[in-house]
């Protein structure tokens, strides 16, 4: 299988303070950003307490992403799924991401980050939409890291869309059926033009991907730790990444040494 599922991280403080590899960075990581409502829960406040405090880790993450060389972070904020929650959440939620985008577009331009969203966003409301046309115009020419916010996102939903849009394409002549292939597949994705995560870390202790990236995580390490993602720290990040710099990523084949013996 090409994805590795680890057992959750066992405390090593002397591991709290090493330095991941520079040479073997990987390029791309997805982060599911889970448990910031058991957080809050943890400690008698309401849900939204945890959500808030989980935008604000976000931050230190994507900072410290940036200043270790990852070229893409790609974090899960809004699921296809999550519009089932109660509505006073949900309303909570729309409330701080568009005040996310108010209050951290001028730190992404400073910090030379180029922010998009990807997921649909038919059913977000037109101010939010507007912003979100902004934040992306405005940080656009950003080159030291691409943050992706997953938005109304649905890995299925995505695939769903790829496929009609190239069923369209055929439909139009503008490529025969025997054209599709993984490459032109990935073009009409969310995610065209940027490598597939090499990395996932699902903070929350759930050993499941929760329908994001289907296509993309398909050789993609995965860790998992029982850390909430309010108390998600730069330390853990690191670990991940020391964790993942120990896989023989072999995508379904052998090493040279085994294909020798």
């Amino acid at each position: 299988m090409g994805v590795k599922f680890w057992q959750r991280r066992k405390k090593d403080p002397a591991q709290d303070n090493a330095m991941p590899d520079s040479s073997r960075m990987p390029q791309h990581i997805a982060i599911i950003m889970d448990g910031n409502g058991r957080w809050a829960q943890k400690r008698g406040l309401p849900r939204t307490f945890g959500h808030k405090a989980g935008a604000e880790t976000l931050r230190a993450i994507l900072t410290e992403a940036a200043d270790l060389g990852v070229g893409y972070l790609t974090a899960y904020a809004f699921s296809t799924e999550n519009w089932r929650r109660p509505s006073d959440e949900v309303a909570f939620l729309m409330e701080l991401f568009a005040n996310y985008l108010d209050t951290e577009v001028e730190y992404l331009v400073n910090k030379n980050v180029k922010l998009r969203f990807i997921g649909s966003r038919d059913r977000l409301n037109p101010e939010l939409r507007r912003r979100m046309d902004d934040a992306e115009e405005r940080t656009a020419a950003g080159s030291a890291i691409t943050l992706n916010l997953a938005v109304d996102y649905g890995g299925r939903s995505e695939i769903v869309k790829a496929a009609r849009e190239i069923a369209s394409g055929v439909q139009n002549g503008a490529f025969l059926p025997e054209d599709i292939d993984e490459e032109l597949f990935s073009g009409y994705l969310f995610t065209q033009n940027q490598p597939d995560p090499d990395l996932l870390i699902r903070p929350g202790g759930d050993m499941r991907i929760s329908n994001f990236l289907l296509w993309q995580l398909a050789y993609a390490e995965i860790w998992v730790v029982d850390v909430l993602w309010p108390d998600f720290a730069p330390r853990h990040f690191r670990q991940a990444i020391l964790e993942y710099q120990k896989r023989d990523r072999r995508f379904g084949g052998l090493t040279p040494r085994k294909e020798s013996e």
